[in-house]
């Protein structure tokens, strides 16, 4: 079992405009290729955590609310944690559980419901920090686009030294370069 970040970002570490738009990942010649091993990487997902920017971009460019069954689709019955302080709509017969805790706990929650399988962190780059800073992530893998944006959402707002890192693996997938990176233990002061 693993927490993972999976994300797709753009060569200079962005995973959206400012506007939070994804327009550029879609236009990517290829996209679908990359996308090729996404199936295999969800059926080993038993739990998922979003932020609220995340789930509130699924709900509108999805329609999920008025249909459902996309998010069937793609999630089926995994437990989705979405992080967040506001109210919001809840895709009917999903299991979305809405929280506003501390990661630490939030997380031993997501481990119990994945039971041996692992644990997604789909995004937002400031929540996978905020996981990343208990400790609580074991592996980024960042698909690489042929695409700059210049700012937008970074990748990962965090600052995790060459020490905490170590790449397991490179693949290309159409146009992309996926890359996995194992996550060491931040270090201790003193």
């Amino acid at each position: 079992m693993a927490t993972i970040y999976n994300t797709a970002t753009t060569l200079d570490g962005f995973l959206a405009t400012p506007d939070n738009s994804l327009d550029w990942l879609f236009a990517v010649e290829g996209a679908d290729d990359a996308e090729s091993s996404f199936p295999a990487f969800l059926a080993g997902i038993g739990a998922v955590a979003m932020g609220s920017t995340t789930y509130e971009w699924l709900l509108e460019h999805e329609a999920l609310v008025d249909e459902p069954q996309k998010w069937q689709e793609w999630y089926a019955d995994r437990p989705t944690w979405v992080f967040t302080h506001r109210d919001l709509p809840v895709v009917p017969g999903a299991d979305i559980r809405f929280t506003a805790e501390d990661v630490r706990a939030v997380h031993a929650q997501m481990v119990e419901a994945a039971g041996s399988r692992d644990v997604w962190l789909m995004g937002g780059g400031d929540l996978v920090g905020q996981f990343a800073d208990a400790g609580l992530l074991d592996t980024i893998t960042a698909t690489v686009a042929p695409a700059t944006l210049g700012s937008g959402a970074p990748l990962l707002p965090r600052v995790i030294g060459p020490g905490r890192l170590r790449l397991v693996s490179v693949e290309q997938r159409g146009q992309f370069a996926e890359l996995t990176y194992a996550v060491g233990a931040p270090k201790t002061p003193g």
